[in-house]
This record gives structure tokens, C-alpha cells and sequence, in this order.
């Protein structure tokens, strides 16, 4: 027994050529199902790189959405809101989010391009190699088995000449021994048995060739073809275990390779996180809702021993008034000129925000004039700009014609005219909010009220005679001076208005004067009924009967609304102060 040489080859006898040979093909079987179960390991990892790379897509496509659901719209009333720290670090937290998803899709890339596309580039390599090994293997079987099927025709072939001359020579032995037969037939079975015998050694000396060349030929395939053939194969194969443990670590690396980025992006959620400001919040809570208004003074000692001072009756609380107006009656004209910030409609609010209580009414106007600054400084840098382009015009004609930005110039001119006026206007009304123009004084507010009561039928074309509940500001400010207006259908309006349905009851926590027009005095405990709720303002509208009703501070009083009643959409809250 021969010991081939290559590991994967296993003994073949020389004795027996054909046992070799087939065995030799059946590794070549068992190489072939090997190799093949190879590439398909091979090309199963393709696959399951092809759905991580998919899912890493999917999974940065889905990050990406739920950031962007997230995100504040622009111009809205949420982007107001991410002023506070806690919302801007959860806004930074949707940011990051954002390049964290990017990671992912770097992933899915280096992978894609590091591994699935290389892979799939060297199986089909592969496979072409592994065809070609194969083909040659066989090619080499077959001329081996070739080889043997010759080597076994001259042996057989010698075989049956050796027979043919040892019965050729008994023939001519028997012939010659014979007295009976002719000398012609004797010499005739001798040149038969010389021919037979001459026949056998070149059948003797062509199979001694062929079994040489057999054995030279099956050296060189077991020695050499094949050993060659398998160690290709056992190189290719081993190629294909090394690329697979390759592709193995690039998978790890290109995951390590975005960890110190998404390191990164959790350590700025983090640091948003710590940067969270409890008492900055607050604070900027408290400077976005303060009103500005003082609160209510210490209530005045009645005293009932003296009989010259009487209690304030329920039927005349209203009318108890320090400038000496008379108390607006339910349906009477007075009804038109309800405190500014009143209003009866939904529609936009007065210019200079009298509306909104001091503080507030501050804040838009500053936010107002801003704004408008802003304007002016776009429109200026536009006429810098086309001012430019005019000189260059007219320093080389041919570039164009500098009379033809005349009416730009015109225009933006005009445009920044009018936005400073409107600076103007606004700066004056915030002035008055600030305190830098001179307040009206007591004796102005009397004189006002008498003419008012003196001319019931007219009113005061400058909003700034109507005053706020507590006097601290006005509706608008106006350059015109006082005239009587004739009273218009407007007035008549209210007189021909149904009262409005009752939508609860209230009882007054605090006694409150009501000195302007449109509110109403109760006195603490006092129990009235509930007819408009609280539109965000500060007041509540009350009625005590048919004829006195007006409006409260909403934090004077506690309101009990009527859940069946079809103004109500809501519990409202009760509030103190």
C-alpha cells in the first residue's frame, strides 16, 4: 500500500488501479458537496448582513420620523414654548436623535459597501474557481481511467496470444510426433507455432510498454496532478474561511467605528439635560403671566354706631362711586362704552393691546416695536444695496440703467417713512405703559367723568378717557383732541339687546368698588349670579338683578357654573388670590 501524499486524498492501492480510481472520484464527490456547502455558508452570511444593513435603515428611517413628528412647527405657538430649558433640552434630545439615526444609515452603508458588495463580488469568483478546479480534477480521471482501460486491452490481449501460441506449439509437438502425418502438415503446424510464438512477444513487448507508461502516468496523477489539484482546492477553500472571518471583523468594526459618534450625541442629550433650569423656568413663567396689577387694599372699617354712616345696600353697591358717575344701568347706552379690554366679539384685539393687562400690554409692544425695527433695517439694507447697483450703472452704462431702480428707491423709501412712524406710535404707547409720559391726574379723570354724565348721548372719540378697572392703563393712545360724538344706531343696539341667560352663581371673597364703567361693586360673601364667563382676561360677568350687572376681577370671586347650562363647556376652576 501507497500513502498519497496530500490530506486530502485518501490510500489507494497500486495493485488495484480501478479501486484507486474510484475512490479518487469519490473524493472528488466529497470535495465538490464540501465546497459547494462553503459557498453556501458564504452566501448565507451575504444575506444575513443584506437584512441587517436593512434593518438599520429602517430603524434610522423610523428615529428620523418620530424627531420630526416631534419638532416644533414654525410660526406656532409650540416654538414659543421651547424658551424653557427643559423643552429646549428635549429639543436637543429630538436633534440628536436625528444624527443618532444618521449613525445607523452609516452603518447600513459601510456595510453594504464593505461587506455585502465585496462578498458578493468574490463568490461569484469564487464559484468560477472552484469550476475550474473541478473540470481539471475530472479531466485528469478520465485520462487516469483512460490509461487503465489500454493497459488492461494489451493485457488481455498479451494473455490470449500466449494462449494461442502454447496450443499453436502442443499442436506442432503433436504434429511432429505423429508418423501418419505428411512432412508438409508438420512443417506447417511449425510455422504456425513460430507465428503464434512471435505474435505473443510483441503482445508481451506492448503491454510492457503500456504497463510502463500506465505506471509512469498514474505516478504523475496521484504524485502530482492531483496533490496540485486538491491543494488549489484546499486553497481556494481556505480563502473562502479567511474572507468570511475577515468579513466577520469588519462587521464588528464598522458597529465600533460609530460608537464614539453615538457616544457623543448621548453625551449632548446629557449635557441638555443637566443644563435644565428649574428656577429659570419658573421665573420666565413668572414674567410671561404677571399682570402688572396691584393687589386689592386693605378693606375699610364700616362703622355702624354712627348713624349718619349707612351700610352699603345691596340694592346701591354699584352706585357707590368716588368721581361721582352714575352706575350703568342693564340696557342702558352706557352699555357701549364697557371697559376696553371688555370685548363683546371675537375679532382681533385694539392696536396698542390695551386689552391685555399692563405687564403683557408691555412685553407685544416692546415685541411690536422690535419687529418693526427689524423691518426698517431689511428695507434699509435693500436701498443700501440698490443704491450700490446705481452708482455702478452709472459708472459703466452698459451694465445697465441707473434710472431704472429710481422707482425702487422711491418705494422702499416711502416703506421705511411709514414703518418709523409706526415705530413712533408704538414707542409712544409703550412710554405711556413704562411710566415715561405724564400720567392723568385725579382732578383730569373728574372732569372727564362729569362730561361724560353731562352728555350721555355722545362719547369720547380718544380712547384714552376710558379707563381699566383699576386705572392703571388705557386702550390707546390718540394725538386727537376731545369732541362730543352724536350718538349712531350703535347705542341703540344695546338698548334692544336680550339679556344674556344666567350660566351659574358666585360668591364674592372680597369686596370689591367698582369705580369704572362696565364693572360692578359687590361686598364680600354677597351671592350673585353668573351670566359670561372668564375669557382669559381677569373678569367675570355678573348680574345681582334685572336692572345691575357688570364685571368683577375673576380672582374676587368664586364661581359655581351650572353643568346643564349650554353656555358651559367646561368646569371653570376656582381661583383665589
Amino acid at each position: 500500500m501507497v500513502s498519497l501524499p496530500h490530506p486530502y486524498v485518501l490510500h489507494a492501492a497500486v495493485s488495484a488501479p480501478c479501486l484507486c480510481c474510484r475512490k479518487g472520484k469519490d473524493q472528488f464527490d466529497n470535495l465538490e458537496k464540501h465546497t459547494q456547502w462553503g459557498i453556501d455558508v458564504l452566501e448565507k452570511y451575504i444575506k444575513f448582513v443584506k437584512e441587517r444593513t436593512e434593518i438599520e435603515l429602517s430603524y434610522a428611517k423610523q428615529l428620523r420620523n418620530l424627531s420630526k413628528k416631534y419638532q416644533p412647527k414654525k410660526n406656532s405657538k409650540e416654538e414659543e414654548e421651547y424658551r424653557y430649558t427643559s423643552t429646549r433640552a428635549f429639543l436637543a434630545t429630538l436633534n440628536e436623535m436625528n444624527d443618532y439615526a444618521g449613525q445607523h444609515e452609516v452603518i447600513s452603508e459601510n456595510m453594504t459597501s464593505l461587506i455585502t458588495g465585496e462578498l458578493t463580488r468574490y463568490v461569484q469568483e469564487l464559484k468560477q474557481e472552484r469550476k475550474s478546479h473541478f473540470h481539471d480534477g475530472r479531466k485528469a480521471q478520465q485520462h487516469i481511467e483512460t490509461c487503465w482501460k489500454q493497459l488492461e486491452a494489451s493485457k488481455r490481449r498479451f494473455e490470449r496470444d500466449c494462449k494461442e501460441a502454447d496450443r499453436a506449439q502442443q499442436y506442432f509437438e503433436k504434429m511432429d510426433a505423429d508418423i501418419n502425418v505428411t512432412k508438409a502438415d508438420v512443417e506447417k503446424a511449425r510455422q504456425q507455432a513460430q507465428l503464434r510464438h512471435q505474435m505473443a512477444e510483441d503482445s508481451k513487448a506492448e503491454y510492457s510498454s503500456t504497463l510502463q507508461k500506465f505506471n509512469n502516468e498514474q505516478h504523475e496523477h496521484y504524485y502530482t496532478h492531483i496533490p496540485n489539484i486538491f491543494q488549489k482546492i484546499q486553497e481556494m477553500e481556505e480563502r473562502r474561511i479567511v474572507r468570511i472571518g475577515e468579513s466577520m471583523k469588519t462587521f464588528a468594526e464598522v458597529d465600533r467605528q460609530v460608537i464614539p459618534i453615538i457616544g457623543k450625541c448621548l453625551d449632548e442629550i446629557t449635557k441638555a439635560a443637566e443644563a435644565v433650569d428649574h428656577k429659570n423656568d419658573s421665573q420666565m413663567v413668572i414674567e410671561a403671566f404677571k399682570s402688572g396689577f396691584e393687589p386689592p387694599g386693605d378693606i375699610d372699617f364700616e362703622d355702624f354706631t354712627q348713624p349718619m354712616k349707612r351700610t352699603v345696600s345691596e340694592s346701591s353697591l354699584s352706585n357707590s362711586r368716588g368721581d361721582g358717575k352714575s352706575e350703568p344701568k342693564f340696557g342702558s347706552k352706557s352699555k357701549g362704552k364697557l371697559w376696553p379690554f371688555i370685548k363683546k366679539n371675537k375679532g382681533a384685539g385694539p392696536e396698542d393691546f390695551s386689552n391685555l393687562p399692563p405687564e403683557q400690554r408691555r412685553k407685544k409692544l416692546q415685541q411690536k416695536v422690535d419687529e418693526l425695527n427689524r423691518d426698517i433695517q431689511k428695507e434699509m439694507d435693500q436701498r443700501d444695496a440698490l443704491t450700490k447697483m446705481k452708482d455702478v450703472y452709472i459708472k459703466n452704462p452698459q451694465m445697465g440703467d441707473a434710472a431704472s431702480v429710481d422707482h425702487r428707491l422711491a418705494e422702499l423709501g416711502q416703506n421705511i417713512e411709514k414703518l418709523r412712524l409706526e415705530v413712533q406710535k408704538f414707542e409712544g404707547w409703550l412710554a405711556e405703559v413704562e411710566g415715561r409720559l405724564p400720567a392723568r391726574t385725579e382732578q383730569s379723570r373728574r372732569q372727564s367723568g362729569v362730561y361724560e354724565a353731562q352728555n350721555p348721548s355722545g362719547v369720547n372719540s380718544c380712547a384714552q378717557d376710558r379707563e381699566s378697572p383699576d386705572g392703571s392703563y388705557t386702550e390707546e393712545q390718540s394725538q386727537e383732541t376731545e369732541m362730543k360724538v352724536p350718538a349712531t344706531d350703535f347705542d341703540d343696539e344695546f338698548d334692544d339687546e336680550e339679556p344674556l341667560p344666567t350660566i351659574g352663581t358666585c360668591k364674592a371673597l372680597y369686596t370689591f368698588e367698582g369705580q369704572n364703567e362696565g364693572t360692578i361693586s359687590v361686598a364680600e360673601g354677597e351671592m350673585l349670579y353668573v351670566i359670561e364667563e372668564d375669557k382669559g382676561d381677569g373678569w367675570t360677568r355678573i348680574r345681582r338683578n334685572e336692572d345691575e350687572e357688570g364685571y368683577v376681577p375673576t380672582s374676587y370671586v368664586e364661581v359655581y357654573l351650572d353643568k346643564n347650562a349650554k353656555d358651559v363647556h367646561k368646569p371653570l376652576q376656582k381661583i383665589s388670590e
